[in-house]
């Protein structure tokens, strides 16, 4: 199912993390001053999305700019090569901030999402953007633009480079409003769309517009996004951003036929596959009904606790010991044997995420995955790889080995910041 940067983690590695973020992130510090537009009334992120009904402002409106985090260059370093990655690329202090935009929900409807951006400290006076999309996250405090681990890596790392950054929590996330849609691939990809458009607003007001170059990545359920919203870049969903690399990480681009396959034949470890299923299951069940009452799929005493469990309230601490050790013990037999086979309803909310391979960009394309990747297995990239091969697309497959899931970005991280870096230099 989707790829998490969490829950493959015990909770004590969990806590470790934590603590390493806490003890290298420096302590906020006064930021500057926001423009006074920034801070007190909605600014249009792009000129051509349609505005919404009656008072909603339009897709993409910058509606608030908060100062989250400054780090210096040296803090900047540390953050990163604590977190297990090479700090070499790191050529600039960056400033975070957390904004908050309007948006709409996997039903069309208004809505609010936050993300976080994040601007060099000096460079060049108009930046590159790099949109970085994260993996699964199932408490909201997580997400890039609240939490200040996992979420923080990548958007550090990229923008220590020279580039700005944005990265979207996707809905129901961070400070947005209600339950987060996982693994809806379309209203992901809006929710990133609408974060490029309120970034460009914002790092315009802060003194650092935009060029309208757009770098993808992503990791983990954040690699699918990445790819579907290169397409939709790609497509011309703004005229005001351009498409020029995509390199995401580990995603899942086939659940169909790499990632649920893998879920019964050893691929993916229990735990993972557990809360991965779980999760799908659950927010899926909310946009495509998968049943009429819980015990159809899940064995008592679960089916009256998966769905609150994964309300954003929780944290995986609390997920995964109150489930059972595997998928066979939580799901009935009927639905153990239909996921096994999906048909329905149930394929029809799996397909609705696949085929975001299935197009032929024409910017440079890097598929970075592991074959020891047993949250993720590599299947998904080959699939992804064989979607683009049959549009006449030649994306390498870049294997990092015999590494677990999230070290897999951490490797990965600073080589693609490296291949940006050549491609920039073109051109």
């Amino acid at each position: 199912m989707d790829m998490n940067s969490n829950a493959s983690n015990s909770p004590r590695k969990h806590r470790a993390r934590r603590l390493l973020a806490a003890a290298t992130v420096v302590v906020l510090a006064a930021l500057g001053t926001v423009p006074a537009t920034a801070a007190t009334r909605p600014m249009t992120g792009h000129d051509t999305a349609s505005a919404t009904a009656g008072r909603h402002e339009a897709r993409g409106t910058l509606l608030s700019v908060t100062p989250v985090a400054r780090l210096g260059r040296a803090e900047a370093a540390a953050f990163i090569s604590g977190a297990g990655m090479s700090a070499d690329t790191v050529r600039h202090g960056v400033r975070a901030y957390r904004l908050s935009y309007a948006t709409i929900t996997p039903q069309g409807r208004p809505t609010t999402a936050t993300g976080l951006l994040v601007l060099p400290e000096g460079g060049s006076h108009r930046l590159d953007l790099v949109s970085d999309t994260h993996g699964t996250m199932a408490h909201r405090d997580y997400a890039p633009s609240v939490g200040e681990d996992f979420g923080r890596y990548a958007p550090y790392l990229h923008a220590s480079a020279g580039r700005a950054v944005a990265a979207p929590d996707y809905l129901g996330l961070g400070q947005g409003p209600g339950r987060h849609p996982y693994m809806d691939t379309d209203s992901a990809v809006s929710a990133s769309l609408d974060m490029l458009r309120a970034s460009r607003t914002a790092s315009r007001h802060l003194g650092r517009p935009l060029t309208g170059d757009v770098y993808a990545s992503g990791f983990s359920q954040g690699g699918q996004v990445a790819m579907a919203l290169g397409k939709a870049l790609q497509d011309g969903a703004d005229r005001h951003f351009r498409l020029r690399a995509l390199a995401p990480v580990s995603g899942p681009y086939d659940i169909e036929h790499a990632e649920t396959p893998a879920l019964f034949d050893g691929r993916v470890n229990d735990t993972s596959g557990l809360f991965y299923m779980t999760y799908f299951l659950t927010a899926q069940n909310r946009l495509h009904p998968l049943w009429k009452d819980p015990s159809e799929a899940f064995r008592e005493p679960y089916a009256g606790i998966v769905d609150d469990l994964f309300d954003t309230h929780h944290y995986e601490e609390q997920i995964i010991p109150a489930l059972p050790a595997t998928l066979k013990e939580l799901l009935t037999d009927d639905y153990y044997r239909k996921l096994q086979h999906p048909t329905g309803a149930l394929l029809a909310a799996v397909r609705a995420q696949d085929g975001t391979c299935a197009w032929k960009p024409a910017v440079p394309v890097r598929l970075y995955t592991s074959s020891g990747d047993t949250d993720v297995p590599i299947a998904n990239a080959r699939s992804c790889a064989a979607d683009l091969a049959k549009r006449g697309v030649q994306a390498p497959v870049i294997d990092q080995g015999e590494t677990g899931h999230n070290e897999t970005y951490l490797t990965s991280g600073p080589q693609i910041v490296r291949w940006f870096d050549r491609l920039a230099a073109r051109g």
